[in-house]
């Protein structure tokens, strides 16, 4: 069984081997440090833990993480939190009570992945909680839509700050279900909750981690964006969520772009997204074999911000 893991923070090494070395044990997803952000990653990935790496992390980053922990209490998530012994002083400080698993760097990753095993061994399992919110879903749909003993203008998609009391007997919080459409993803319904809970999705693939901080903050204001750090980890994303585009990278190690591009070509389930090649190549005769593919678009690399948007607004709006 694999661990889903939402990653966050600036320490990008300890994010790294999250893919690169824990692969086996924890299927990742990393998400920007925005609030906005992280509250879509957790309503579409549901993980089974939050991972925060430390490493000079801005004041009010930080602050915010009591209101994170809030919509993870909800969601029965741990908080585990990543970086040298005094970072993580520093954190508790700031934001008291919000940590659930401490690990002091300098640690291995064979050492943080035996330690995140060791913690989800002695915890209760979430598919107790997956069957219930599955059934919350059922319910709500055969509602409209609309969570037990909320309205159909209640807000979805963001949670109430910390300290906001939740209704009785566990009533459906707003941002923990999402039953007609959620806001992560593309082709669900209509969801509730105004413009910005409908805005399209992006899948980022790059082996480069700086690359994918680079688009995620061009895209970040207009679009919804999860990354992978490889095709594979892109291809299982896909089997579970749906996105509107996918800017692939060209030249990657194990499976390049074209390799990606063709499992895509091949189901009937992805078939139909639009792909836009990154490549830092500019030979004319590698450029050629790219576009044999017939994707929808290419970019080179740098990514010039401008040409990214206008690329993505012609074809997804």
């Amino acid at each position: 069984m694999k661990y889903r893991i939402l990653v966050t923070g600036n320490n990008t090494s300890v994010i790294d081997s999250f893919f690169n070395q824990m692969e086996n044990n924890f299927e990742a997803l990393t998400t920007s440090i925005r609030y906005a952000d992280i509250i879509r990653h957790m309503n579409c990935y549901e993980p089974d833990a939050f991972v925060y790496c430390l490493h000079d992390e801005q004041r009010d980053h930080i602050m915010q993480m009591a209101s994170i922990k809030y919509k993870l209490a909800q969601e029965n998530i741990p908080f585990i939190l990543i970086g040298s012994k005094e970072e993580c002083d520093e954190f508790e400080k700031m934001a008291a009570n919000v940590t659930d698993l401490s690990l002091y760097r300098p640690l291995s990753a064979e050492a943080v992945q035996e330690r995140i095993l060791k913690f989800f061994r002695g915890k209760k399992p979430r598919q107790e909680g997956a069957a219930q919110k599955d059934a919350a879903k059922e319910n709500t749909a055969s509602m409209g839509g609309i969570p037990a003993g909320a309205s159909a203008a209640s807000p979805t998609g963001i949670p109430a700050p910390a300290g906001t009391p939740s209704a009785p007997g566990k009533t459906p919080q707003a941002g923990t279900s999402l039953p007609i459409g959620n806001p992560f993803l593309a082709g669900s319904g209509t969801p509730q909750g105004g413009a910005d809970s409908q805005r399209k999705h992006i899948l980022v693939v790059d082996d480069n981690s700086m690359m994918l901080r680079l688009v995620k903050e061009h895209l970040h204001d207009k679009y919804d964006v999860a990354t992978a750090l490889s095709g594979k980890i892109a291809l299982k994303f896909l089997q579970k969520k749906k996105t509107d585009l996918i800017l692939l990278d060209y030249e990657m190690p194990d499976e390049n772009g074209v390799a990606v591009l063709e499992k895509l070509r091949a189901s009937s389930a992805t078939r139909d997204i639009p792909v836009v090649f990154l490549t830092g190549v500019t030979e004319s005769k590698k450029i050629r074999e790219a576009l044999v593919m017939k994707p929808q678009s290419y970019l080179l690399k740098p990514i010039n911000r401008d040409r990214l948007l206008d690329t993505i607004e012609k074809l997804i709006g």
